[in-house]
């Protein structure tokens, strides 16, 4: 089983999601993502971000701590990732990622794509619903999941993006972030895949 990194950040559609880390996996509050993780007892291991939801007392003494400054390039949940793969994670769950801001929900979907470059997967989770971004591979999901597939070109252009076991299959389509033609596949009972041989797809689908 490989180890995951699991972040949490101070977005508001958590929705009960009392994750158990496994003892090998490492989880990251996002600044105030630490307040979910009190509330919940979920175990921290790290609490970055530049404390405009948290105060320097609210974290228990023996959690490591980085503090950044407020004028910065990165968001708190990009920082929270770096942070995870200095440690040689390379699979990452962001809880608390959206709701709220609606520039920071975008942020952290491109956070799934700057994972994706660097040949590493993050799932992104809302109220119903999970996210990520596969580039130039593919993405297999079991014949008991049912509702809505949806799956949109990153970049300008995506090549070679397959979907097999959907009611609606194609084969080796252009897909273009111009027009929004993955919207709204349906799961059939069957085990399907999404696949793309060049480029950043983003793929969305029930939790």
């Amino acid at each position: 089983m490989s180890q995951k990194c699991y972040i949490t950040g101070a977005g508001t559609h958590y929705y009960n999601d009392n994750f158990i880390p496994d003892d090998d996996d490492f989880v990251i509050a996002a600044d105030g993502g630490y307040i979910f993780n009190s509330l919940h007892n979920i175990r921290t291991n790290l609490v970055i971000g530049d404390f405009d939801s948290l105060e320097d007392g609210d974290v228990s003494e023996d959690i490591e701590v980085i503090k950044l400054n407020p004028v910065k390039d990165e968001t708190d949940i990009l920082s929270a990732v770096d942070e995870g793969i200095k440690k040689g994670f390379r699979e990452f769950h962001i809880f608390g990622g959206t709701g709220g801001r609606t520039e920071h929900t975008f942020a952290n979907i491109q956070v799934l794509n700057y994972l994706a470059v660097k040949d590493m997967q993050g799932f992104l989770y809302s109220e119903s619903e999970i996210m990520t971004v596969i580039r130039n591979r593919s993405i297999t999901f079991g014949p008991k999941m049912t509702g809505y597939i949806s799956a949109f070109a990153f970049d300008s252009e995506c090549s070679g993006v397959t979907e097999t076991g959907l009611k609606y299959e194609i084969d080796n389509y252009t897909m273009k972030n111009s027009f929004p033609i993955g919207v709204s596949n349906e799961f059939t009972g069957k085990e399907s895949t999404v696949s793309v041989k060049k480029g950043s797809l983003l793929v969305i689908y029930p939790r």
